[in-house]
C-alpha cells in the first residue's frame, strides 16, 4: 500500500502527517510506503490513498486517488479515526 501525504509546498504539514501515519501504522501492525510530497507533485502520482488538509480538496479534486481530508493536523484521533475507516472497509 502507497500513501501520499499532502500539504500546500511538501514541507512542514505533510511531515506531520506523515509521521503521524506512520505512528497509527505501526501501532495497527499494517505494512505501507508513506510519502510526503506537495500538492503538485501528488497530482503526478499514482497511489492507494492521499491524505492531506482539508483545504486543499481543491488542489486535489482532479486527482483519481482515494482521498482523507483532515481538518485538525495536530488531532491524532481525528487522523486515526479517519485512517482506520478507510483501511477496515
Amino acid at each position: 500500500m502507497e500513501i501520499l501525504t499532502v500539504c500546500g509546498m511538501g514541507f512542514g504539514t505533510s511531515l506531520m502527517l506523515k509521521m503521524t501515519v506512520d505512528d497509527i501504522l505501526a501501532e495497527e501492525g499494517v505494512k505501507a510506503e508513506v510519502s510526503a510530497l506537495d500538492a503538485g507533485s501528488a497530482k503526478g502520482r499514482s497511489a492507494d490513498l492521499i491524505m492531506a488538509s482539508a483545504d486543499l480538496d481543491s488542489a486535489l479534486e482532479s486527482v483519481d486517488v482515494p482521498k482523507i481530508y483532515i481538518h485538525n493536523l495536530t488531532d491524532t484521533d481525528e487522523i486515526k479515526e479517519k485512517l482506520l475507516q478507510y483501511l477496515n472497509k
